[in-house]
């Protein structure tokens, strides 16, 4: 009897050991965004957490600031160390702000990239463009001015002024603005992805630029709030709104005419391409310029001199297919 006794003892040991073993084998993969209760970033996260369950030894730990701050993100980084994750996978705040915290978590030996918004090339192993930024700055201009035949007054309204994603998709417009004739960007405005000063922004810009024919806003934050504010500003028709939003929080505004017609990639596809790029980097993949990483469904990632790459063209959507497209994300 006490051998018995011994033997489901030990056999219960070994079983919670194996299981505690299992356990911590699960490599914990953080994707931090650049705020929470956002549509876009919790799309983001449904693809993530799809990369996990076929992945089947992952954790996704969904985490970011409650605000649009780097110093947010800092904090979260740090716990994040604390916690000795496996990766982080970040859409920044700031390019440079998060570098030294980033690479103290390169030192602890986590593995770092970027996505959606970079950081400079020192706080990671790679950046994840979700497209190629020349193509979705020509397509936020070029969203604008297939509305506007005979050209006319246009403002953008951004998210924050340290935002890198918009800065550049921003500067790319700029560079092929000549290629749209009468076109006339008179202001941009910065909502740092806060639906009411999104919201307020606009009201600014309706009110100062009295000609205004449309409002480009490439983040999914502020072009619900500028179709909104069109919307009670009793504007639908005058001013179009179009840029960068979500199909299911763009729907309505497409269906009243607030906006004609929007772009973007999806963010569930994105989530899980950073997820499955953390993964390949943690089991041994080295990202340097020509190397070609895993995204899982997604296929490959080729990565430029920059240790850059992008994912996919951006789609645009309008009265023929949002409603569609709403249903997923």
């Amino acid at each position: 009897m006490k051998i018995l006794k011994t033997l489901l003892v030990t056999a219960a040991i070994s079983t919670a050991l194996m299981a505690n073993m299992a356990h911590a084998e699960n490599k914990k993969i953080a994707l931090v965004v650049k705020a929470l209760g956002i549509g876009f970033f919790e799309a983001a996260n449904k693809g993530a957490q799809e990369a996990a369950k076929e992945l089947g030894d992952v954790e996704i730990i969904y985490t970011g600031p409650t605000t649009t701050t780097a110093e947010g993100q800092i904090e979260v980084i740090n716990a994040l160390i604390a916690q000795k994750v496996d990766a982080i996978a970040v859409s920044a705040n700031d390019t440079d702000a998060l570098v030294p915290a980033l690479k103290k978590a390169q030192d602890r030996g986590i593995k770092v990239i970027s996505w959606d918004s970079g950081v400079a090339k020192d706080g990671r192993a790679l950046h994840l463009n979700p497209s190629s930024s020349p193509l979705i700055g020509n397509m936020i201009i070029k969203l604008a001015a297939d509305n506007l035949p005979e050209g006319g007054d246009v403002a953008v309204l951004s998210a924050t002024a340290t935002s890198t994603n918009q800065n550049v998709w921003i500067e790319e417009m700029t560079k092929v603005l000549p290629n749209y004739k009468g076109i006339n960007v008179v202001a941009t405005v910065y909502g740092d992805d806060l639906a009411d000063k999104s919201y307020r922004e606009t009201q600014g810009l309706i009110q100062k630029y009295p000609n205004l024919k449309a409002i480009i806003a490439p983040t999914s934050v502020g072009i619900v709030a500028a179709a909104q504010a069109v919307t009670d500003a009793g504007k639908i028709g005058q001013i179009n709104v179009t840029g960068l939003g979500l199909p299911s929080e763009m729907a309505a505004h497409v269906k009243s005419g607030a906006s004609k017609s929007f772009a973007i990639w999806n963010p569930i596809d994105l989530g899980y391409s950073a997820a499955m790029l953390s993964y390949d980097l943690i089991n041994g993949a080295e990202a340097k310029p020509g190397a070609e990483l895993k995204m899982g469904r997604m296929g490959t990632l080729k990565l430029d001199d920059n240790n850059e790459g992008a994912m996919a063209d951006p789609f645009i959507y309008d009265a023929s297919n949002v409603e569609e497209f709403a249903k997923i994300f």
